[in-house]
């Protein structure tokens, strides 16, 4: 195995970690908080905005059967990276397009990744992810956990999450577990 860390925020992480969990190759998804000023936030200190931090899912995938630039493929087929500090309903810097890169070779492949889509011209609007280095991120309280498989039926995800793993499971059925 040789297991890599990748750290998006997509909008809310219960929408994050059901999609990346259904990847061959990804070994966890881990909801946090990634990107701010303080240590160890609650879910209510993030929700207010004045943290600075990201809603976030750390990914450890197998790069031997998932790349990082199908991870990239997903992540920017599964939400809209035009929206500055917005996914949908949720508002506010907390649910920023973001990838917080884990070396070197994640920034350049992320920065050149938005590059060929701006290139193609693929959404209305400019894209708005900001690529930045991990320098801390804070798993977030255990109910956030696999929240998705503990509450199909909520109102939320059945608004917000299905349609995305619908799409997932036409656009990327190769990549699929």
């Amino acid at each position: 195995m040789n297991n890599k860390i990748a750290v998006f925020g997509s909008g809310c992480f219960w929408c994050s970690e059901a999609v990346f969990k259904q990847l061959r190759g990804v070994e966890s998804v881990l909801p946090g908080y990634a990107g701010g000023s303080v240590e160890h936030p609650s879910y209510e200190q993030v929700c207010t905005g004045e943290t600075g931090h990201a809603e976030v899912v750390k990914v450890e995938y197998d790069e031997d059967v998932i790349k990082f630039e199908d991870l990239l493929t997903v992540f920017f087929a599964t939400h809209d990276p035009t929206t500055l500090n917005r996914q949908g309903h949720d508002v506010g810097e907390q649910y920023r397009s973001v990838i917080f890169y884990t070396d070197e070779m994640q920034k350049q492949m992320a920065e050149k990744f938005i590059a060929k889509l701006e290139e193609e011209n693929l959404f209305d609007g400019k894209i708005v992810t900001a690529v930045e280095p991990l320098t801390n991120f804070f798993e977030a309280e255990e109910y956030h956990r696999d929240y998705y498989a503990k509450n199909p039926d909520q109102a939320y995800c059945r608004a917000n999450i299905n349609p995305k793993l619908k799409k997932l499971k036409e656009k990327f059925a190769e990549l699929l577990k």
